[in-house]
């Protein structure tokens, strides 16, 4: 058990190097010019340059997580792969993934703020969710690790319910999530509900939404258990 959960967690760690590697270097690259925006803007009055590193990187979570179903799954079954070790591998990576990039992301964080308060480049702000709380890199890694987890499991249940269920299972959930969403907006107690949320949350949120991550993706395992290589179109 535990030499093939170590030779699924390198598949998959060796499997998405290379689109870390572009993904990391174009986020790195929107910096640098972003920098470069800052900087032509410290002579215009009351010049400010917002950028978000950490929001991107919820989005490539949440495609990853998605992904993993559809190419790594079928490979890994092919190759032999128990469903539970597979289970037990993909979620250690994922919370292996997420931490990983927290830690990454705020160490560059704080090393670019230093740099630009060194620098005088006060036209420069970081945009993060931690803002809301208190501005840490500990708090920034909690935080980040929380919401990465929460949509790497998110995204993992729909990539099984589309691989199971193809496109009219997957769709209907998907769809019918969709609708919800627009009444509670139309309705407007999902406009409350945020504005509630958001004049209470504290750090103990997040440490919920790291815990409720883990439980959405201990249910996956109902969807797991009995996965085929066979593809529901």
């Amino acid at each position: 058990m535990g030499r093939q959960v170590k030779g699924l967690l390198y598949f998959f760690i060796t499997d998405i190097l290379y689109s870390l590697r572009i993904f990391w270097f174009i986020l790195l690259s929107i910096l640098v010019l972003s920098l470069t925006i800052s900087y032509f803007l410290l002579n215009v009055e009351n010049g400010a340059y917002y950028f978000g590193f950490s929001f991107p990187i919820y989005i490539y979570c949440g495609i990853l997580g998605f992904l993993t179903v559809k190419e790594s799954i079928p490979f890994s079954l092919k190759m032999g792969a128990v469903r539970k070790n597979l289970f037990i591998s993909i979620g250690l990576f994922f919370l292996g993934l997420a931490f990983a990039k927290a830690v990454i992301a705020n160490s560059i964080h704080t090393l670019t703020l230093a740099f630009t308060k060194r620098a005088g480049m006060h036209t420069f702000e970081f945009i993060h969710p931690a803002q809301i709380l208190e501005d840490t890199w500990l708090n920034r890694v909690i935080i980040d690790t929380a919401i990465m987890v929460f949509m790497l499991a998110v995204m993992f249940i729909v990539g099984l319910l589309f691989y199971k269920y193809g496109l009219l299972g997957g769709g209907s959930v998907v769809g019918l999530s969709a609708v919800v969403l627009l009444v509670g907006i139309a309705q407007g107690w999902l406009i409350d509900y945020m504005i509630e949320l958001y004049a209470a949350i504290d750090m103990l949120f997040f440490i919920q939404m790291l815990v409720g991550a883990i439980i959405i993706y201990c249910i996956s395992f109902l969807f797991l258990r009995k996965i085929t290589t066979v593809k529901v179109k």
